[in-house]
């Protein structure tokens, strides 16, 4: 069924609220698809609407009461969708645990927000949350998605999704008029979701985030970042990350936009190719993915294939460039560009996934402003973002062609941001969170004077676009008293294409540092090429070529920076990471503290 773009937007005061009346406007047309078996399956918005009110009557039968809590343990997949608005429907609240997080990361948040519901994905999570129920005092049952594994497993306090739909079935027929209740009992100021944030700082705090915050983000989000009825997205970063489930999962509720869950993690660049989304948004790793994916392309293509390449690229950056500096663009080099374009750079996006993207986003992490560049050669709006899970979302936006390299954009409409005396990021308005859930000081001493204060140290230039400098807790104060912002070099560092990612250290230190983690799929091809030998990534790390590589990688950042903001020693971490690892949070960001405590004694070896 073709969607018709003169559909209304659905209203309503909670995203509850707007979810029921999304899904009587648009009935039949598609609301989300995922890859099963080969072949992406629709969901249609009238079964999106019936599955989640099975579910949601299926723990009404159960005794969930409004108001209660119900965590979500999965990979993004559709039933994670289901439960999500299963959950606000019965006016309870919903809470999502990251995938990769251990059992023991599962007990805390599900003690700390005293969940009563658990959904897991399949055998593997409903093994850690087994590990931990007789810890979890307030647990009552665990409801699994995929019982595959599970055929002939059987525990009084474990159902599968299905069963608990037919329960949903029963309990619809016997009180149909009970859901109709329910979808209505909660109001704008009343508790919705928690996020816990990643944990970069310490334990992770569940951030409490209202109907109205949801409703804010949602409405007047998509005015400053356009999408519509019959987009096309894709659903790979994680649920439980504001980002996804409010940028992404709830904006494309409001919007209609076509929500398309990635088959797994492994599977996201085939995906994105498959779907070829009409916007996107990611974080900084994964736009450096990409722009690695292209470079080690280049390196298999014929010498007439990298001409094509540099001179379309070339026509592309001498207008980006233009454009960025507000000059006009000759109509000469607009020709060269556009044939450039249709010849050359359409495919390079078409390969990345991202041949029909009107705009794409970035966030959550700073990235290299080359890198923004690049994209923008590419004749792809790349547009900077800011914000936390603290204020659900969106706090600054770059306009489409209003890029300012090195910056995040303007304050939303919908709220406002100031810098204090100390030069920190205040923000505020109905997008700032209600508080922590059972921290009342740390939520005092974040939300004080009536401000979110975000723990970001920067400033606004006199177009009022925001510069983020660094986090107040990470600027380096040298031996000799000077104050460095490490981020603004780490950023540079990734833009290489043998690195993936990097920490500077100096912090009452003489001179920097800095640990390297390489990127392992350019690096190989690097060692492959010159025939270096190694056998796994350690050795691959320690081969003289190599070291020799990041070496020259980090001179060429350092030419761009004053002497006393220059590395002067590196040290590889010899480990492959994933977001499994205690070193990376899920959205993949290297945990600074962590990272200087487990490797101390690589760091000490730099200042012997």
């Amino acid at each position: 069924m073709k969607a018709d773009r003169n559909l209304p937007l659905p209203e309503g005061e909670t995203m509850t609220r707007l979810f029921w009346n999304a899904v009587e406007l648009r009935g039949d047309l598609v609301a989300l698809r995922q890859k099963e078996f080969g072949i992406w399956r629709a969901v249609s918005w009238r079964e999106f609407g019936d599955i989640a009110r099975e579910i949601g009557m299926g723990l009404v039968a159960l005794g969930f009461e409004a108001g209660e809590r119900a965590s979500i343990l999965s990979n993004n997949v559709k039933e994670w969708a289901f439960a999500d608005f299963a959950i606000l429907g019965a006016a309870g609240v919903s809470a999502g645990i990251y995938p990769t997080d251990s059992a023991a990361q599962v007990e805390y948040l599900l003690r700390d927000c005293a969940a009563r519901y658990l959904f897991v994905e399949d055998e593997e999570q409903l093994d850690k949350a087994l590990s931990v129920r007789e810890r979890c005092p307030d647990l009552r049952k665990i409801i699994v998605f995929d019982m595959e594994d599970l055929y002939d497993f059987e525990d009084p306090d474990v159902l599968s999704l299905d069963d608990l739909r037919a329960l949903g079935r029963e309990a619809a027929a016997r009180h149909p008029e009970e859901w109709l209740r329910r979808i209505d009992l909660r109001r704008a100021e009343d508790l919705a979701i928690l996020v816990y944030t990643s944990g970069t700082t310490g334990p992770p705090k569940g951030a409490m985030l209202s109907h109205r915050n949801l409703v804010c983000q949602c409405v007047e989000g998509i005015k400053i970042l356009p999408q519509h009825l019959g987009d096309e997205r894709i659903s790979f970063l994680p649920l439980c990350h504001v980002a996804e489930r409010i940028g992404g999962l709830y904006m494309a509720v409001y919007s209609g936009a076509i929500s398309n869950f990635v088959e797994n993690p492994e599977t996201v660049p085939e995906n994105i190719r498959e779907v070829q989304p009409t916007f996107f948004g990611a974080v900084p790793r994964i736009w450096e993915k990409f722009y690695s994916a292209i470079n080690i392309a280049l390196q298999d293509a014929t010498p007439f294939e990298r001409w094509a390449y540099r001179t379309a690229l070339g026509f592309g950056r001498r207008v980006a460039d233009l454009e960025l500096e507000g000059r006009p663009v000759p109509m000469g080099l607009r020709i060269l560009n556009a044939i450039g374009y249709a010849l050359v750079l359409k495919n390079v996006r078409r390969m990345m996934g991202l041949g029909r993207c009107r705009w794409a986003f970035t966030g959550a992490a700073p990235i290299s402003p080359e890198l923004v560049r690049w994209y923008l050669s590419l004749g792809l709006p790349m547009l900077e973002v800011y914000g936390q899970t603290e204020n659900a979302g969106l706090a600054t936006y770059t306009p489409i062609g209003g890029v300012r390299l090195g910056k995040v954009g303007i304050s939303v409409p919908y709220g406002e941001v100031r810098i204090s005396d100390e030069g920190e990021i205040l923000l505020r308005g109905d997008h700032v969170f209600m508080g922590y859930l059972n921290q009342p000081e740390k939520t005092a001493e974040t939300l004080a004077g009536g401000w979110l204060h975000t723990g970001d140290v920067g400033f606004i230039d006199n177009e009022g676009y925001v510069k983020i400098t660094d986090r107040m807790k990470d600027i380096i104060i040298t031996a000799g008293g000077k104050n460095i912002t490490p981020s603004e070099i780490e950023n540079e560092l990734k833009f290489s294409p043998f690195i993936s990612d990097a920490v500077v250290i100096g912090d009452g230190r003489k001179y920097l540092t800095c640990l390297v983690m390489i990127d392992h799929d350019n690096v190989v091809k690097f060692a492959q090429d010159r025939n270096v030998p190694f056998t796994n990534y350690a050795s691959l790390c320690r081969a003289r070529e190599v070291q020799d590589l990041i070496w020259r990688e980090i001179e060429k950042v350092n030419a761009n920076f004053a002497r006393v903001e220059t590395i002067k020693k590196f040290r590889l971490i010899e480990q492959e990471l994933t977001a499994e690892d205690d070193e990376l949070t899920p959205t993949m960001k290297l945990k600074r503290k962590f990272v200087n405590e487990k490797y101390r004694d690589l760091i000490e070896e730099m200042y012997s």
